[in-house]
């Protein structure tokens, strides 16, 4: 293994003489061919796409995406392939590393930010990636990373079956690092493939699909790594039971808010955008996660709600089957109004708004004689009520005030009947 080690070794001192030669000018121009072709091309996709939906591979700036280091990766390698067929060129042993590590950590950036938007940990994992990409190049040239990793495989113990060394464990936990990367970009993909212009429960659907997936893809990933290092799968046996037994006792309440989860996305029941009341909050339903679900009250509030909470619990969704929503207001007026002017001042009120549906149409009712005037119940539906619905209210109340103030239409006063007892009648009463 030594000698294999030192023949992929670069000696450095041969490096450095071969780059003061002819040839090395040759390989440092196609390199800068290179680099212009790769350039263009992702330049070009840009403006095909129009880079919405490329976020990963073509990034905020023209350079700073997977594209361009993947296809500068690509040119190289077929420059070094076609230049070195008559003469070795020793400077594309610098330069392949240093474009593989780009595109490394390229790609393990833009996944981290698309997978991990807001998390605070994801700039410490970038400069991890940095470090260890550039770390691992510098000691490639050098030629120290071939006997480190020699060195490193010799320190050896016996697990089990098998015999890990150091070098296994690092070499696992990076391709580990690597496949999640990999599972993340793929899971992003497919994530925003399927969330694009859906909405509703048809969004519910999708972001199902998208979790399972992304779960499936992390879970076959942890699998291989663990298959590269060398573990045993069949060993996992006794520590899925010991799992299972973790689930059903200390972990039975976060398991069932997780498959809680899964059945509210599966049976649609309730979707992301319905309006909904649970436990004397009412809101909007903005997103469904797999152990919880956010409702966003119309004053802004939100309140995190446990998927489990959400089945076992009676829940008022008042868009389930249509997102049409009836309000009511009661008036009062005199006993010697005209109900037929009323009605109409009503009605009118109603409609003058765009929210009010016109299908079906506003209605005003004599429901009740009341003591102190003709109460009248105003019905109308709304088609928003994401909306807002104390606005649109309010709105009507007044136009209906103005309206009846205009036509000199009383609203009468709470009417009261005092009786006031004499002294003698209270001494009779006594």
């Amino acid at each position: 293994m030594a000698g294999m080690n030192a023949q992929a070794v670069v000696d450095p001192l041969l490096l450095m003489g071969s780059l003061a030669r002819p040839e090395s000018m040759l390989a440092l121009a196609a390199f800068v061919a290179c680099l212009a072709l790769a350039w263009g091309t992702a330049w070009g996709v840009r403006r095909l796409s129009g880079g919405s939906d490329l976020a990963i591979l073509l990034g905020r700036k023209l350079y700073d995406g997977v594209l361009f280091p993947a296809v500068l990766l690509g040119l190289v390698f077929v420059a070094r392939t076609v230049l070195t067929q008559n003469q070795p060129l020793v400077l594309f042993e610098i330069l392949l590393p240093v474009c593989i590590s780009l595109l490394v950590i390229r790609l393990g950036v833009k996944v981290l930010q698309v997978a991990f938007a807001q998390a605070p940990f994801v700039r410490v994992l970038e400069r991890t990636i940095s470090w260890l990409a550039w770390g691992t190049v510098v000691l490639w040239v050098t030629g120290v990373l071939p006997l480190l990793l020699h060195e490193l495989d010799q320190i050896r113990w016996k697990v089990g079956g098998s015999m890990l060394s150091v070098r296994t464990l690092i070499e696992g936990a990076l391709t580990a690092g690597a496949v999640l990367i990999v599972a993340l970009w793929v899971s992003a993909a497919i994530e925003s493939r399927l969330l694009k212009s859906a909405t509703g429960g048809d969004l519910s659907l999708r972001k199902v699909i998208s979790n399972t997936v992304r779960a499936l893809l992390m879970f076959v990933g942890l699998l291989l790594a663990l298959s590269s290092v060398g573990i045993d799968l069949t060993a996992l046996s006794v520590l899925g039971g010991a799992v299972g037994v973790g689930i059903g006792f200390g972990l039975q309440k976060l398991a069932s808010n997780y498959v809680s989860g899964f059945v509210i996305l599966a049976e649609r029941s309730l979707r992301i955008g319905d309006m909904v009341l649970v436990d004397g909050f009412e809101g909007r339903i903005v997103d469904i996660k797999a152990r919880y679900t956010v409702i966003r009250a119309l004053n802004g509030r939100e309140s995190i709600v446990p998927n489990e909470f959400l089945i076992i619990n009676r829940v008022e969704n008042f868009t389930l089957l249509d997102t049409k929503m009836a309000q009511t207001t009661l008036v009062s007026v005199a006993y010697d109004s005209d109900v037929a002017l009323v009605q109409r001042l009503l009605i009118e009120a109603c409609t003058s708004q765009e929210r009010v549906l016109k299908d079906p149409a506003p209605n005003a009712f004599l429901s009740k004689f009341g003591a102190d005037g003709l109460e009248f119940t105003v019905s109308y539906w709304i088609g928003d009520p994401e909306n807002g619905q104390l606005a649109l209210r309010s709105t009507i109340n007044m136009l209906i005030l103005a309206a009846l103030r205009e036509h000199r239409i009383e609203i009468p006063h709470s009417q009261r009947v005092m009786q006031m007892l004499s002294p003698s009648s209270k001494a009779t009463t006594g």
